[in-house]
């Protein structure tokens, strides 16, 4: 039976019950929101591929850049339209309240010579419907127009290439240089964990009267600089998985988790020295030669204004006048209906313009000399960023030999010093400080690996090979 209560005003009843019930559901909500928020923040695994794969769809770069190419189709379409018939039409109604006078000498109407008469010309209303066509049948800029608008499409296609490179190389390298800093970290976990087995034996020492305090302040100082250190590198991790859900174009409050590197199928190759890339295939110069083409297209159009023009036209209107509103009557009742109809083809032919068209011809030569120069200035760029790429591959592979020769000899030393602590010939501090460096070797030579990897990206960008990321 639930206890009664009694309020001191004679009242009782089942008060317990109902609160506890009140209370229980309220844990019970707050559970299962923290569930729920638990299970919304789920981390979501990311290899390489899949950032790639991501970013190249949600990048707003890369989708900015597939719009233009999308813009470009209608650019085509609008130079198009000024080779096609132009066809249009109006029509108005006029009301004159006042018509206008024209003074006219009286004998022309039969008034007394020598005088003048005042007439009104013109009807109250005046309705007219009229339809005019042009069409264009030979001007060289309208020609010349839809080849650099295939031309414009081309460079905009070249332009989403390599915007989409450009996202590959910088998620590919923020990736690996996550997986770099986490090292670190784990570098540090170790050798925390190692200095605290040392800082344990010193204190045993210390309250035994084997040690100094000074050596035990000194393990703790040491303690604390490497947890300060710690604190950093993991910020640093954050920091780098914030820029790289940026660069794909992933909400910055989304949670991912970028699983560790299989380190085992990394195989590092060196570049020959007389190893040598394709310019020709590289997006940057492409892009550079097709924006060459488009400067060549406004010169031809400037020089076009040097030839003659064109155009068939005609116009057809049909037109009512009267007295009274003309819309729906006919003559017998007032309104006055007839058409006029033309058809003309014109001719224009340039003469002198005060020599504005030799300047933009001259104008327009001067911007291709220009940009030839950037594109000399691009294709030492790109020789450039080959030869750095052949020279930190290179030497990426020989900081890994030393690496790894370190590794094996920080094995070789560890099974030694472990070897002689089992038999009593070596303190424990030995073995532990062993122990933390041959974790460091191996972590070296890890972020070796990884660092090879980085600079793989840079090879494969100065060689135009970006895309194999992706498979």
């Amino acid at each position: 039976m639930p206890e009664k209560h009694n309020d001191g005003s004679g009242n009782t009843g089942l008060l317990h019950m109902p609160s506890r019930l009140g209370v229980g559901f309220a844990i019970f909500l707050l559970v299962l929101a923290g569930t729920l928020t638990a299970h919304a923040q789920e981390a979501k695994s990311l290899t390489l591929k899949e950032a790639l794969s991501y970013a190249l769809t949600a990048n707003q770069e890369a989708r900015k850049a597939r719009l233009d190419v999308e813009n470009s189709q209608y650019q085509i379409e609008e130079v198009r339209a000024r080779a096609l018939p132009q066809i249009n039409g109006s029509g108005t109604f006029t009301y004159n309240p006042v018509l206008q006078l024209s003074a006219l000498p009286g004998e022309l109407i039969g008034g007394e010579p020598g005088s003048t008469v005042l007439v009104p010309f013109g009807q109250k209303w005046n309705a007219n419907a009229s339809a005019s066509f042009s069409q264009t049948i030979f001007d060289q800029s309208v020609f010349t127009g839809l080849k650099a608008a295939r031309t414009t499409r081309e460079f905009y296609q070249l332009n989403a290439q390599l915007t989409e490179q450009q996202i590959i190389e910088q998620v590919a390298t923020n990736y690996y240089r996550i997986l770099v800093q986490r090292r670190q970290v784990a570098v540090v976990d170790s050798t925390i964990k190692n200095t605290e087995k040392v800082q344990q034996i010193l204190q045993g020492q210390y309250d035994n009267g084997l040690a100094k305090k000074v050596d035990v302040d000194r393990v703790e100082v040491s303690i604390s600089n490497l947890r300060s250190n710690r604190v950093k590198l993991d910020n640093g991790v954050t920091l780098l998985e914030n820029q790289l859900k940026f660069l794909m174009g992933m909400p910055i409050n989304t949670s991912i988790e970028v699983p560790e590197a299989a380190l085992a199928s990394i195989e590092p190759r060196a570049v020959p020295s007389d190893a040598a890339t394709n310019l020709g295939g590289r997006t940057e110069l492409q892009l550079l030669q097709t924006q060459e083409r488009l400067l060549d297209f406004q010169k031809q159009a400037f020089k076009s204004e040097y030839l003659p023009s064109l155009s068939l036209g005609g116009a057809y209107s049909y037109q009512g006048l009267g007295q009274k509103f003309p819309i729906f009557r006919s003559q017998a009742e007032g309104a006055n209906w007839f058409d006029v109809a033309s058809v003309n083809l014109s001719l224009r032919i340039p003469i002198f313009n005060g020599f504005a068209t030799r300047a933009r011809v001259r104008q327009a030569d001067v911007s291709i000399r220009k940009l030839q120069e950037d594109i000399a200035s691009t294709r030492l760029s790109l020789d450039l960023a080959f030869e750095n790429a052949k020279a930190q591959i290179n030497s990426s592979i020989i900081t890994l030999g030393a690496q790894e020769k370190n590794m094996k000899l920080a094995q070789e030393v560890f099974f030694n010093t472990q070897n002689n602590y089992n038999n009593g010939l070596a303190p424990l501090t030995d073995l532990l400080s062993a122990e933390n460096s041959l974790t460091e070797a191996q972590n070296n030579y890890s972020s070796a690996l990884l660092d090879y990897k980085v600079a793989e990206i840079q090879l494969l960008k100065a060689q135009g090979s970006l895309t194999t990321l992706l498979k």
